[in-house]
């Protein structure tokens, strides 16, 4: 089973900046991500990589603030966040992918709280 390990939450004012990382147990060849939990709310997609970090994908409203990057050589990837907003605030998730198919593979979490 794979384990996912997340880091890099805490606590910053809005405007500032956070960078998340996540490191695999294992290598990992599929698509890679991070998906959020704001208070109240689901999970829902933020951005993800594919395995040769050729391809990224983000939610629109995180697009030309967040920048989603993979290191394969140290099983991790990490989320640049800049221009953070209040409305960021929630517990990020790194996700991994089985295969072509759904992410199955999930970390515990870290909190992101942007204060305004």
């Amino acid at each position: 089973q794979v384990q996912l390990v997340e880091s890099g939450g805490g606590l910053v004012q809005a405007g500032g900046s956070l960078r998340l990382s996540c490191t695999a147990s294992e290598p990992i060849s599929t698509y890679m991500g991070w998906f959020r939990q704001r208070p109240g709310k689901g999970r829902e997609f933020v951005a993800e990589i594919s395995w040769n970090g050729v391809t990224k994908d983000y939610v629109d409203s995180v697009k030309g603030r967040f920048s989603i990057s993979r290191d394969n050589a140290q099983n991790t990837i990490d989320l640049q966040m800049n221009s953070l907003k209040s409305e960021d605030t929630a517990v990020y998730y790194c996700g991994a992918r089985e295969g072509l198919g759904t992410y199955v593979h999930w970390g515990r979490g870290t909190q992101v709280t942007v204060s305004s």
